[in-house]
């Protein structure tokens, strides 16, 4: 027997059901089968000659039948029919025939349907970030059909990204993010609209940025821009869509959602009301991320965006979800607002936006900035036989992986092995990009006074890129 699937408005001449068995055969079989049985759909689905009405679209699996042999099309036992009529309300969208075969599967599942795939065309969401997280956000929205899609990023394609952001190809590397994310995302669907800022977010634009879309997702990769994207968001009334990924774990939850009372959920600041302090926690530059890790988070996170465009299923508003992949364990938690939230609490003091890299103890460290060397001018130094220390305050793994001949310090032990660094000439320290080597030299300057570090600028990729290309780069 086929499947025929009855859109939700013609279910009532079904009796509320939904999928319908008939014999194999042919189309115009199907369709004389369904009116014998159902009769007050033949006036809905046939004109007065007895032909499928112009404005009924029917589909065999993702084929218009109008693009096969119309009524006479084969229907086999394992066929699925689609039954797709023109309706009105809603957001107002009409899809094409081209767009009506290429969300079939979304429309024929009957708590879906045609209603919240027009939702999808007529939303707007803004990807913040198009990196490990943010490429499996836009490819999976892009291909469900939201209708317009914004995408920040200000970086560009490294061939050290291909290894978890798979909206990037070898032939995008050293390209902007945002282009090379458009050229990907307007192969998959020509149907929707792709509006690219190339441009660092900040408290200077975000409100701007932010504005016209309804659905915000956040994939950014620091601190101070998780803040600002959580008070933008808070400000403006938006719904923020929160993901975060480090080495083995991820976290998914949905911020500043209003319910169906109007009641707005929790948010950022609730979970997290101040930042950790400057270069505790790792970024993923320097801690590294299980490359299949984004891809199932940021599926997550593609997929609490849909929920709360089309009000299917419940969101993880007032929920925090947890994912372990290294032990499979997921948790979820319950997080609620907060009195003392200064940008939405009882008495809110925040009500513009702030300096965030200042709020997250970062300006402070950028005030007093510490003199650096780049990998050229490390190489000359090593050419002239320039009398000068290196160290190397990256992990023992990372050390086995690729070194320069430093000596091997950690970041974690630098201040209790400082006594092996020498005070009467230059030493240079460098990591992998140079946020843990500055940090460590920060860290000397402060507790022990010297004065001659240098931090590699770039770190060790930089030296390889610039030095020894045929170098391991990890």
């Amino acid at each position: 027997m086929a499947t025929v699937i009855i859109p939700t408005p013609l279910r009532k001449f079904t009796n509320n059901t939904a999928r319908l068995q008939v014999k194999a055969g042919t189309i115009k079989d199907t369709v004389q089968e369904l009116t014998l049985n159902f009769p007050d759909l033949k006036k809905h689905l046939l004109d007065e000659g007895g032909n499928i009405r112009s404005f009924v679209n029917i589909f065999v699996g993702n084929d218009d039948i109008r693009n096969l042999q119309q009524d006479q099309t084969a229907v086999k036992e394992d066929t699925v029919i689609s039954i797709v009529p023109a309706i009105a309300g809603g957001s107002g969208s009409v899809f094409t025939k081209e767009e009506l075969a290429r969300y079939n599967r979304h429309i024929i599942i009957p708590e879906f349907g045609m209603e919240s795939q027009e939702k999808l065309k007529a939303a707007k969401v803004l990807v913040i970030g198009s990196g490990g997280l943010g490429s499996p956000v836009l490819l999976y929205l892009a291909a469900a059909g939201v209708g317009t899609l914004g995408i920040v990023d200000f970086d560009v394609v490294d061939d050290s990204n291909l290894q978890r952001q798979v909206i990037f190809g070898v032939e995008e590397i050293g390209k902007p993010k945002v282009e090379a994310a458009r050229r990907r995302l307007q192969s998959l669907n020509p149907h929707i609209h792709l509006n690219i800022y190339n441009t660092h977010l900040n408290s200077q634009n975000a409100l701007d940025i932010l504005r016209d879309y309804d659905v915000i997702a956040d994939g950014t990769d620091n601190f101070p821009t998780r803040y600002l994207v959580n008070d933008a968001s808070v400000l403006l009334g938006k719904t923020n869509v929160y993901a975060s990924i480090f080495q083995f774990e991820g976290q998914v939850s949905v911020f500043n959602y209003r319910d169906k009372n109007g009641q707005a959920g929790p948010n950022y600041r609730d979970l997290y009301p101040t930042p950790p302090p400057p270069g505790l926690v790792p970024s993923c530059a320097e801690g590294g991320v299980l490359g299949v890790l984004p891809g199932i988070i940021g599926s997550l996170q593609a997929l609490e965006v849909i929920k709360v465009i089309t009000g299917v299923g419940e969101t993880l508003s007032g929920r925090f979800f947890i994912f372990d992949a290294l032990n499979f364990e997921s948790r979820t938690f319950t997080i609620k607002a907060r009195e003392d939230n200064p940008i939405n609490g009882r008495n809110p003091t925040i009500t513009e936006l702030i300096d965030y890299e200042q709020f997250c103890g970062m300006r402070a460290v950028e005030a007093s900035p510490i003199k650096e060397i780049t990998a050229r001018e490390l190489y000359n130094w090593q050419v002239l036989g320039e009398k000068f220390q290196l160290v190397d305050v990256r992990e023992p793994h990372e050390f086995d992986i690729v070194n320069i001949g430093g000596e091997l310090i950690p970041l974690a032990t630098i201040a209790a092995q400082s006594e092996r660094i020498d005070r009467d000439r230059k030493v240079v320290v460098h990591c992998k990009v140079g946020g843990r080597s500055a940090k460590a030299i920060r860290e000397l300057e402060e507790k022990f006074g010297f004065t001659n570090l240098y931090n590699l600028k770039g770190g060790i990729l930089s030296y390889i890129d610039e030095v020894q290309p045929e170098l391991t780069r990890y």
